[in-house]
């Protein structure tokens, strides 16, 4: 891929942080509407499905994504598909268990990568 520019560990940061606050508005109306206990199940499967639907959809990215210009792809620049964009999301699990460090190789991998795209074999690309 020629006049590829890899999306670098901090502008995924500001991406990231801008879909935190939306999704923490979205849970603080379901937390107010449903009760904690009902709401807490839910608003894992939100995430996941606003995380992958929409790295799967033809944005391929999310709105923090979008935002910061930024979209995810295959390694060969392709959209990646929803199962894809599912393996993507439930291997950031992974990229925190030790102290972040799976986020934060994203800012030396050679395709500025974090672990839970090595995992799922994608990369994020500046638009």
């Amino acid at each position: 891929m020629a006049d590829v520019r890899y999306a670098g560990f901090w502008i995924r940061v500001g991406s990231y942080l801008i879909d935190v606050i939306l999704l923490g508005i979205v849970n603080l109306i379901l937390n107010f509407i449903l009760g904690r206990e009902t709401a807490s199940l839910l608003e894992v499967v939100i995430s996941w499905l606003y995380f992958s639907l929409m790295e799967s959809s033809n944005y391929q990215g999310t709105l923090g994504k979008m935002i910061v210009g930024v979209k995810v792809t295959t390694l060969e620049g392709e959209k990646i598909g929803f199962g894809r964009a599912t393996a993507r999301y439930f291997s950031k699990i992974l990229s925190g268990i030790i102290l972040c460090i799976g986020y934060m190789m994203a800012g030396w991998t050679t395709y500025k990568q974090a672990l839970h795209d090595m995992i799922a074999g994608t990369v994020v690309v500046k638009k």
